[in-house]
């Protein structure tokens, strides 16, 4: 009877989670087709970025050959074939994971959670199907950021070697383009990984069916890809585990006996001696630290930066990222009650992080006189650009330009006239003194 309970309450536990994956298709759908998207888009920026650096180093070949071809084929090579490499090895996603460069927790999650689910009883084809094409993309993810992670380093490597070998020829302004390139590269894959670091909703709610599972956490902690590289015994937090392991006292004792009486007759001598030397060995390794980061400081740069270089931050996001949207409303009353409202909204994209260009519209609705005559009327349309650019410090050139149709209109063919819109522009200096700056157009102004 025991043994049948067990059976059937396994039995209901399938079903329940096999029901729970029935409801989130879809969404096991969209965590594939986000991460489907974000490997696609890993392997073009790395293509793009090593097809910069191919064309920079080729350039750098060149005029070191100028100088010395000896040491230009010394150092360079055959720059075509040691590019199309790293564009192999990016394309590599088979094999096993190797190292933990490029691991991320959560991307493991999601991998293991998917194997565990396609191994449930009552699971459909096409849940199936979803759950090993889910397995599949995160694999290749991960294989993925692993090469573009190697491909990283060798770039840092590379980056180090021209260095080297170029300074001495003043061919500074050319490396100095080509460090630049690298860092951003740098930059890039860092911003990926922490964008599958963070622990978005979707995936929670993708693995959350499982997570408290107890058999779901036996099989994590036995099949995830940390468990394959830190392979734990299977009788691992059992007391069989503990047979044959030392205790703290038979290691105070042995240090007594190897280092002699004088660390006292208590067995915390060997532990007060031992942590002194850990201590000493700690501030070693920040001597060895700091002298590692004066290094890593010239000639270029605090983590790989080129010397005197101002990186641009939205030079690694994309084309979303880039976008500011804004909204403005405001009324004008009379009385208790609003006699119009103006109605703007924007949306700025930035150029980098000291400039951002900006177009909107803008709107006046009327409301009528008062609570006892309200009419909804067309009271003024407008269209606005405008440009920010940082000076220095809270010094910004701004300039803008807007038409407007500042009178009322009944339908749209009446704003062809192009006779009744009015021009307004400025250009000039501002100064912010806020945290957060604020946006400053004409906003139909009548003066200019």
């Amino acid at each position: 009877m025991l043994l049948l309970a067990t059976i059937a309450l396994q039995a209901q536990i399938d079903s329940q989670y096999s029901k729970g994956i029935n409801l989130q298709q879809k969404l096991i759908g969209s965590v594939n087709k986000h991460y489907e998207a974000l490997s696609k888009r890993i392997d073009k920026q790395t293509g793009n970025y090593l097809k910069k650096l191919e064309k920079k180093e080729t350039r750098l070949k060149k005029e070191l050959a100028k100088k010395d071809s000896l040491k230009a084929e010394q150092t360079f090579g055959n720059v075509k074939d040691r590019y199309a490499k790293l564009r192999q090895q990016l394309q590599n996603k088979a094999g096993k994971l190797q190292g933990l460069n490029s691991y991320i927790p959560g991307l493991d999650s999601i991998n293991t959670a998917s194997k565990y689910l396609s191994q449930l009883k009552n699971i459909n084809p096409t849940q199936l199907t979803q759950l090993t094409a889910l397995n599949q993309t995160t694999n290749n993810l991960q294989q993925q950021l692993q090469s573009a992670t190697n491909i990283q380093q060798l770039l840092k490597d590379r980056q180090q070697q021209l260095e080297q070998a170029l300074n001495q020829y003043g061919i500074t302004r050319q490396l100095q383009s080509f460090n630049k390139q690298t860092y951003y590269y740098q930059q890039q894959i860092t911003e990926y990984k922490n964008l599958l670091q963070d622990d978005t909703k979707l995936e929670q709610k993708a693995i959350g069916i499982v997570r408290e599972l107890p058999a779901f956490k036996d099989f994590m902690s036995k099949n995830s890809q940390l468990a394959q590289l830190f392979r734990l015994p299977d009788n691992y937090s059992t007391p069989q585990a503990l047979a044959g392991l030392q205790t703290r006292a038979s290691i105070d004792q042995l240090i007594q006996q190897r280092l002699g009486t004088g660390l006292g007759t208590n067995a915390a001598g060997g532990s007060n001696y031992l942590q002194q030397q850990i201590q000493q060995a700690q501030g070693q390794l920040s001597q060895l630290k700091d002298k590692l980061n004066q290094f890593t400081n010239s000639p270029s740069g605090d983590g790989g930066m080129p010397q005197g270089f101002k990186p641009n931050s939205q030079k690694t996001k994309t084309f979303l990222q880039r976008i500011e949207y804004g909204i403005n409303i405001q009324s004008q009353k009379n009385g208790l009650l609003p006699n119009t409202s103006d109605i703007a909204g924007t949306v700025g994209y930035k150029l980098n992080d000291k400039s951002i260009i900006d177009i909107g519209a803008s709107y006046k609705l009327g409301w009528g006189n008062s609570i006892n005559n309200i009419r909804l009327s067309n009271q003024d349309i407008g269209l606005r650009s405008y440009i920010d650019i940082k000076l220095k410090g809270s010094i910004w050139i701004t300039g803008g330009y807007e038409q407007n149709y500042m009178q009322g209109f009944d339908k749209i063919p009446q704003l062809n006239d192009y006779s009744k819109w009015q021009q307004s522009g400025l250009i000039g200096l501002t100064r912010s003194t806020a945290s957060a700056r604020r946006k400053v157009t004409c906003n139909s102004c009548t003066t200019c």
